[in-house]
């Protein structure tokens, strides 16, 4: 098992909690841009700590370099979160935060649709392959 799954496990459900609060003030619509900072704003309320588009380490054959992959919110160092605030989700979205949690170390990874009328309908957790096995 990944050593940060249990944490990550309990702060995606603070996550959640804190996104469908975001979305019950704010409502569908909006830029993406405005969900990441209420969101955050939501979780600085509720005591969690986040940072935000953090520049994402790749690591290729001994080639280390920063590109210009930002993810949106890492929180407490262990929980991925990618935003979005489109009509339709495009399977791309989970495989660029798959991407990001495995150059991360990262175990799990929320994608949430702003867009959706019902947030919950918007909310994807993914984990990474075995993260949450025993070893």
């Amino acid at each position: 098992m990944h050593s940060l799954f249990a944490k990550a496990d309990a702060l995606s459900k603070e996550v959640i909690g804190a996104a469908i609060e975001v979305h019950r003030v704010l409502g569908p619509g909006l830029m993406e841009s405005v969900y990441e900072k209420c969101l955050q704003r939501e979780l600085e309320l509720r005591g969690i700590k986040s940072a935000k588009q953090m520049a994402v380490r790749v690591e290729y054959k001994g080639l280390v370099f920063d590109d210009n992959l930002r993810c949106d919110l890492l929180v407490e160092e262990c929980l991925l979160v990618e935003l979005k605030a489109v009509e339709t989700l495009h399977p791309v979205s989970k495989a660029q935060l798959l991407s990001y949690m495995r150059l991360l170390d990262v175990p799990i990874g929320l994608l949430i649709n702003f867009h959706e009328a019902l947030l919950k309908q918007g909310i994807h957790r993914l984990c990474l392959p075995g993260s949450n096995q025993a070893v």
